[in-house]
């Protein structure tokens, strides 16, 4: 899952600080998020899987489906 968030955020050329405050986290704590070493809070994965357009399963790593669901 933590890759995951990483590949995306890198595909799209953003710094952690970008995703940080659509969060309205600190940049370090966002940084955790993608270590693994934080849990991701739910309202964080929903800004997330709405940011990126995908589901919040393919972000937890449950599906390859990057496609979000209807």
């Amino acid at each position: 899952m933590y890759q995951r968030l990483r590949d995306l955020r890198e595909d799209r050329d953003l710094n952690q600080q970008t995703l940080a405050d659509l969060l309205n986290v600190s940049q370090t704590t966002y940084s955790r998020y993608e270590s693994g070493t934080l849990d991701i809070p739910s309202v964080s994965l929903i800004k997330l899987a709405k940011f990126y357009g995908t589901s919040i399963d393919y972000l937890l790593g449950l599906t390859d489906n990057r496609k979000p669901y209807r």
